[in-house]
């Protein structure tokens, strides 16, 4: 580590979040970057992710904006099959070296700190022999870890495990070296859905799975977040959904119109939903998922115990042959909201729907494009990461305003229209489809009051 730093920015965290926005504020400006993070090498969580996770959109959409992701391959077998290649943590982590080594650092304008923790007194000290050395920001200290959710492999669970018990995090089936008699998946997220999924895939007996949810989610269809010749697809989708939130009566009026069309699709059709984590995944995957019958609506685990678990709302049995599989952390934080753009600090944070990389990216330009704080707040006002369903229309509703708003700033709007990250990039490229003047169409004569029509539902939603 050398004896100071002096930078024009200084990004805490080499995660997606930090990365995208670097990636923009270099192209976009002559400023010089810091990138302090505490892990080995860029990638952020997805340096400690279980080995059989996927991204769960295709590689096209995702990471920096410089940098080529995927072979642009659709998927012939699995879950994926006839959509857009995925990725997993170790093609991701690449991604992001690849940036890091061969964009970030050739400019010159980029000093990378790995396996090192930024002091709010000004000082970066190395996690590996405890040097501190100074750091002058010149401008900001942009917080990429604001956000930063908890996942199994490096949280204890959020519950009491008696000695004895066989209890991992998910992550841990790879390496499985005894065998199980049977499973039981704690956690109703992402995390959960891929555990179950993989144990299917490699012939474990549905019969042999317990799944304790304690809550149903909603889940985005990933046949309509496609790049390249299946962008048409996509956006006819995008018209009925707008078309939907116009004409909804209710919320829950609004949800079972996008369930109806598979728009938004669900486990288990007999039991409400009252989840929308955002993660999108399969129509293949929702058909394995409900070949499982042994669903566990207790609630919470409060204790793992050898012959019995305990939750919220009652007791099961258990046994000790029984591989229980830690899927419970809080992926998605939810600290309080702060604006993005404050004197000397950016806190990067959402800002509406859709795909993480373009809104961090996104970002990164309005920094460099913008040059008045109320200029860009009222731009990018931040939003909580979705977790209950009026969260989708909470977001959703800022994803229609932002792309109104940002028609006002040429720059910023010039940038997403032709950004890879941008879903619909593409469509041009395809304007002869006779499906997208219909679609066009059905957007604009229900934009207006779709607009309306979202506040009305998220405010009986959020009513007491």
């Amino acid at each position: 580590m050398r004896g100071s730093i002096e930078a024009d920015y200084l990004v805490v965290g080499a995660g997606t979040a930090g990365m995208a926005f670097t990636d923009r504020i270099l192209a976009h400006s002559d400023a010089t970057v810091a990138i302090v993070d505490s892990r080995h090498a860029p990638g952020g969580h997805w340096q400690d992710a279980y080995p059989f996770v996927r991204l769960h959109q295709p590689a096209n959409l995702y990471g920096v904006e410089s940098v080529p992701f995927g072979s642009d391959r659709r998927d012939v077998t699995g879950t994926n099959a006839g959509m857009y290649e995925l990725a997993g943590p170790s093609e991701i982590c690449a991604h992001f070296e690849e940036a890091m080594r061969r964009v970030f650092l050739p400019t010159g304008r980029v000093t990378y700190l790995p396996g090192s923790e930024f002091l709010d007194e000004g000082l970066v000290v190395s996690r590996l022999n405890g040097r501190t050395v100074p750091v002058t920001v010149r401008r900001r200290v942009v917080d990429a870890r604001y956000l930063e959710g908890r996942i199994p492999a490096t949280s204890a669970p959020p519950f009491a495990v008696a000695e004895g018990v066989r209890c991992i995090p998910t992550g841990g089936l790879a390496r499985l070296a005894h065998p199980a008699g049977r499973f039981t998946v704690i956690g109703s997220g992402k995390t959960a859905l891929d555990t179950c999924v993989w144990l299917l895939e490699r012939g474990v007996d549905p019969a042999d799975i317990t799944w304790i949810k304690p809550r149903e989610g909603w889940w985005p269809n990933r046949r309509y977040l496609q790049p390249h010749d299946q962008v048409v697809e996509q956006y006819v989708a995008n018209a009925a959904q707008i078309e939907a939130m116009a004409q909804a009566t209710t919320v829950e009026d609004l949800f079972a119109r996008l369930d109806e069309q598979g728009i938004l699709l669900r486990v288990d059709p007999s039991v409400p939903p009252t989840m929308f984590h955002g993660a999108i995944v399969s129509e293949a995957e929702i058909a394995l998922l409900r070949r499982i019958e042994d669903v566990v609506r207790l609630g919470h685990v409060r204790s793992v115990e050898r012959d019995r678990i305990i939750l919220d709302d009652g007791v099961i049995p258990t046994t000790p042959d029984t591989l229980h599989l830690h899927c419970a952390a809080s992926g998605l934080a939810r600290p309080p909201l702060r604006p993005i753009f404050e004197p000397g600090r950016i806190t990067l944070q959402p800002m509406f729907w859709g795909t993480v990389s373009f809104q961090y990216a996104m970002l990164g330009v309005v920094e460099a494009e913008l040059h008045d704080d109320d200029q860009k707040n009222k731009l990018c006002p931040p939003l909580h990461l979705w977790d209950r369903n009026v969260d989708f229309l909470i977001a959703y509703a800022a994803l229609m305003a932002n792309a109104r708003a940002r028609a006002q700033h040429p720059a910023v709007s010039s940038w997403s229209r032709t950004s890879r990250l941008y879903p619909f990039a593409e469509l041009e490229r395809y304007a002869g489809d006779p499906r997208i003047p219909g679609a066009r169409e059905r957007s604009r004569a229900h934009a207006a009051a779709a607009l309306s029509n979202l506040p009305r539902l998220i405010a009986s939603e959020l009513e007491p």
